[in-house]
């Protein structure tokens, strides 16, 4: 049962958002990842008179959505600076230079963690700002369920 509930690898695929409210980037990745989300989750029904084959076959797969407005914390940067590989310290901490330098930056001053940032921990990926096909993207590399419809 919990291998159902939780997928194949015991855990299932949470995507964070690190979301800034007041910011318009942001909010666009935000309703970017709730459609991509109520997509994998909206099945048709046995009433509906059209043909159920485009409901079935989901573009994305399913994930637990977890938005936060508070910045990364330490442990959580250093992961995020992994899955971008090197040099992507300055596009994540405002004038960063290497993963030290973001790593102080952060602990002085939370605000200069950029957002949105949307992390995928299960997967060790992550994109920053708001480009649609990188987000689209990542979500589509998330391994399908099965048994699923």
């Amino acid at each position: 049962m919990f291998k159902k509930l939780f997928g194949e690898h015991g855990a299932k695929n949470v995507v964070t958002l690190f979301h800034k409210p007041s910011s318009t980037a942001s909010t666009r990745v935000l309703t970017i990842l709730k459609q991509a989300n109520a997509q994998t989750v909206a099945h048709a029904t046995e009433d509906q008179a059209s043909s159920h084959a485009e409901q079935n076959k989901a573009e994305h797969n399913e994930f637990e959505l977890d938005v936060t407005e508070a910045p990364a914390t330490g442990d959580q940067l250093k992961n995020i600076l992994e899955y971008l590989g090197p040099g992507a310290a300055g596009n994540i901490i405002r004038g960063a230079k290497d993963q030290a330098d973001a790593l102080r930056r952060l602990e002085k001053d939370g605000e200069a963690f950029q957002r949105p940032v949307v992390v995928n921990w299960h997967l060790g990926k992550a994109v920053v700002g708001e480009n649609e096909s990188e987000i689209l993207a990542l979500l589509r590399s998330i391994p399908k369920e099965e048994g699923k419809a």
